[in-house]
């Protein structure tokens, strides 16, 4: 058997939601399946260590796809040429992006479509290419794949796509989540909040992620609350993120918030380790990481109450409103004042966190795959 993946977005210490997915899922699969032969598309030279196990072939096609134009270029051009002259079994995408009027059999990961709901949170060119495409590739996967309940429902509904088709695969934890030895936590509150408790939001500074409105909420709660608490954002920026720095700008207690940008992997770990609580507020979101990495160390969680976070959270979140500042407020503001409410969604949180892991996620990829062959 013949398989060729997808394997674009495995770049050295940028891997993202969507990279680390593909990171440890390929890695599982590669290494559970030895007698499988796999090719990993790559759009640039990549590191060695993304070459698993003895069973994978590395290629490098042109251009880098990081642009409406160049993904179809590569997609549509490079890797429509490069499965007609392999003919394999099977191309596989970890990030839903397929090949139009191909005869290859093709499973894509589709982890959400908030572009659909949201087309203003991305740039023009780009919010075309996936509402022009995603349709598109969705028709043409033989199987899809994706990663919550609520992003199968999103998809089957707006892409008229048969559920049956279509397959659960949670995501995982990374390794390093986990209850931080107490004397651990000073050092890096004074590294990362001048040794204050923070509330913690983790992602890129995207617009669907609302952090405008989680500034808001933070300076209302400010106001409530005499105990000095911070607010640390921990990722990337984004485009159009002006009017992001501007609410910063504007608030009362903009020196208690904190910009980290992008951090390695050990240095996030040991940042939600030593949170007060994770505020993770987005209107949209296909999964929502960052919730079980924080339950699984030991830090309570607030939550929107909107797409599929109620469903991965379960009982171990406080819901509010994401569009409601002062609910999200009032929510830090029982988190802050009363011990047992933290305490008991800390417990439940741990208990979530169990659910769900990369282990898990591979073994229901492999799952699709076979569905899919």
């Amino acid at each position: 058997m013949y398989i060729v993946i997808n394997t674009r977005l495995l770049i050295k210490d940028k891997l993202d939601g969507i990279g680390w997915f593909t990171y440890h899922t390929v890695k599982r699969l590669v290494q559970n399946h030895p007698s499988i032969k796999f090719t990993f598309l790559f759009d640039r030279p990549f590191a060695p260590e993304f070459i698993f196990s003895e069973n994978v072939k590395a290629i490098v096609l042109s251009p880098p796809a990081r642009h409406p134009l160049l993904y179809i270029l590569y997609f549509e051009v490079a890797v429509k040429r490069f499965l007609r002259k392999t003919k394999p079994d099977l191309f596989f995408s970890t990030d839903g992006f397929l090949v139009l009027n191909s005869n290859t059999k093709q499973l894509a990961v589709m982890h959400d479509i908030n572009f659909l709901h949201h087309p203003n949170d991305l740039k023009y060119a780009f919010r075309k290419y996936y509402n022009y495409f995603f349709p598109r590739f969705a028709k043409t996967a033989i199987r899809i794949a994706t990663v919550s309940k609520y992003s199968k429902s999103d998809i089957a509904k707006n892409y008229q796509i048969a559920p049956e088709k279509i397959d659960v695969v949670y995501n995982g934890i990374n390794d390093g989540y986990h209850v931080l030895d107490s004397n651990l936590i000073e050092p890096i509150r004074q590294k990362y909040s001048q040794g204050k408790p923070y509330f913690l939001f983790v992602g890129s500074q995207s617009p669907r992620k609302n952090l405008q409105r989680l500034i808001l909420a933070f300076t209302q709660f400010r106001e409530l609350h005499s105990v000095e608490f911070h607010l640390v954002l921990a990722g990337s920026s984004f485009w159009g993120d002006a009017a992001l720095k501007a609410t910063w700008e504007q608030s009362s207690v903009k020196d208690c918030i904190h910009f980290t940008g992008r951090v390695s992997q050990e240095e996030l770990t040991q940042i939600v380790g030593a949170s007060y609580a994770m505020s993770f507020i987005p209107y949209y979101e296909g999964f929502g990481i960052p919730m079980i990495e924080a339950m699984a160390s030991g830090v309570p969680v607030i939550a929107a109450n909107t797409s599929c976070l109620p469903e991965i959270a379960g009982e171990a979140a406080l819901f509010v409103n994401p569009y409601d500042e002062r609910a999200i407020a009032e929510a830090m503001l029982k988190l802050a004042s009363d011990p047992s409410l933290k305490a008991s969604l800390i417990a439940k949180g741990l208990v979530q966190a169990e659910k769900y892991s990369w282990d898990k996620t591979a073994t229901l990829l492999w799952e699709s795959i076979q569905k899919a062959l």
